[in-house]
C-alpha cells in the first residue's frame, strides 16, 4: 500500500521571529512522505518573504488578503492533497518524530476516523525548557467523555497536537470564521465528535510557544474576541448535550461557565446576564466567584492565561505580585540565553560557509 500523505498546514500572520523555526521543525519530520502548505494571512512584517526561503525544501507558501486564521486554515486545507492533517501554528514546534510517533499508532487502529493526540509543552522562548503537565485529556477516552472532561476540567488540546485523516477533516466541517477567538476550540470539538475514539501517544510532542498578548488566542479587553469566546462557548455546550444531556453533562456545563464568567464580569460585563442565564437553563446558580483572589483559576485555565488574568483582576494579592515580578524576570534570562544560543548557531554556520567557499 502507498504510504499516507500527511499535510503540514501554517496559517501565519505577522510571526517573523518565530516562522523559521516552526517551519524548519516541520521539514525535519522524520515522516518523509509530506506536504507543507503556508498561507501567508496579509502580513505586514517579513513573514512572507521567510518562509519563501523555504520553498526549496518543498514549502508551498501562498498570499491571501487578512482574512483571519480561520480562513488561513481553510485555504490551506482547500489546497492540500494529504491523507492526514497536521495543523502547525507559525510560532510553535513539532518534535521530529512527532507524525511518525502517530502513525505508527495509526497503523494500528481500523479504519481512519480514530483521532490522534500527543503531549504538549509550554516554553517562551527555548524549546529545551518546556514544560509537559499532564491533564485529563492525556490519555485514551471516548468523544463523549474526550468533551465532558474538556468542559467539566476546563481543559484543552493544543492545536498542533491533533493528527487528523481527511476523512474525519471533511467531516467536521471547515473552520468558522466568524470565531476570532477560541476557533480551535469549537473546531476540534466536532473533530472529536466526527471519530470513533480518542488515542493518545504520549512520547508524540508538540512546544507550544507562549507569546502573551501578540498570541492568537490573547482576548484582553478586546470586546469583539470575549464575544467569541462566548459564541464557541455556547457552540461548545450544545455539541455535548446533542449526544448526552445527562446531569453529569449539565453539571460539567455550568462549571464551564462558572470558570469563565469571573473573566466576562470584569472585560465584558455585558456577557455576564447571559451566562448566567445558561447557567440557570442548566440547573446551575448564577454569580460571579467571591474569592478575591480567583483560585478557581489554576484548576482550569492555561496557568499562563490563567495568572495574567488573576493579576489583571481587582483584589491581585502581593503573593501574585511576587509571582509576576519573578516571572518577569525568568522570561528575561529565557530570552536572553536563546539569543545568545542563536548568535552562536548562526556565527557557526557562517563559518562553515566560509570554509566551504
Amino acid at each position: 500500500m502507498l504510504t499516507p500523505l500527511v499535510s503540514i498546514l501554517v496559517p501565519a500572520f505577522n510571526a517573523q521571529e518565530w516562522i523559521a523555526d516552526a517551519l524548519r521543525s516541520a521539514i525535519a519530520q522524520t515522516w518523509k512522505r509530506r506536504e507543507i502548505i503556508v498561507i501567508d494571512d496579509g502580513s505586514t512584517d517579513q513573514t512572507f518573504a521567510i518562509a519563501r526561503q523555504f520553498e526549496d525544501d518543498g514549502v508551498l507558501v501562498v498570499r491571501q488578503a487578512n482574512r483571519g486564521a480561520a480562513a488561513a486554515r481553510n485555504k490551506a486545507f482547500s489546497l492540500c492533497r494529504g491523507d492526514y492533517i497536521q495543523w502547525l501554528d507559525a510560532d510553535d514546534l513539532l518534535a521530529a518524530d512527532k507524525i511518525a510517533k502517530q502513525m505508527e499508532v495509526m497503523k494500528q487502529c481500523q479504519g481512519r476516523r480514530t483521532l490522534l493526540s500527543g503531549a504538549w509543552g509550554q516554553f517562551f522562548y527555548r524549546s529545551s525548557r518546556a514544560q509537559f503537565v499532564p491533564n485529563g485529556l492525556w490519555c485514551n477516552l471516548s468523544p463523549t467523555e474526550w468533551l465532558l472532561r474538556k468542559l467539566e476540567q476546563n481543559l484543552f488540546m493544543q492545536t498542533a497536537t491533533w493528527l487528523v485523516s481527511r476523512e474525519l477533516t471533511e467531516n467536521a466541517g471547515p473552520w468558522d470564521t466568524s470565531l476570532l477567538s477560541d476557533d480551535d476550540g469549537e473546531y476540534f470539538c466536532r473533530v472529536v465528535l466526527a471519530s470513533v475514539s480518542v488515542r493518545f501517544i504520549a512520547d508524540s510532542k508538540v512546544f507550544y510557544r507562549i507569546s502573551g498578548s501578540g498570541s492568537l488566542g490573547y482576548i484582553g479587553r478586546s470586546a469583539r474576541k470575549c464575544d467569541a469566546q462566548w459564541h464557541s462557548m455556547k457552540l461548545q455546550i450544545g455539541y455535548l448535550r446533542s449526544v448526552d444531556d445527562s446531569p453529569r453533562v449539565r453539571a460539567a456545563c455550568v462549571t464551564y461557565l462558572h470558570n469563565w464568567i469571573a473573566f466576562f464580569n470584569f472585560y465584558r460585563p455585558a456577557l455576564v446576564s447571559q451566562v448566567e442565564e445558561m447557567v440557570i437553563e442548566l440547573g446551575g446558580k448564577p454569580g460571579v466567584p467571591p474569592s478575591p483572589g480567583y483560585p478557581w483559576m489554576h484548576a482550569g485555565f492555561d496557568r499562563y492565561i490563567a495568572k495574567r488574568v488573576q493579576l489583571a483582576l481587582p483584589g491581585a494579592t502581593a503573593t501574585s505580585m511576587a509571582f509576576r515580578s519573578r516571572r518577569s524576570l525568568q522570561n528575561f534570562f529565557d530570552n536572553v540565553f536563546f539569543r545568545i544560543e542563536n548568535h552562536r548557531i548562526g556565527s557557526r554556520l557562517r563559518i562553515g560557509k566560509r570554509t566551504e567557499a
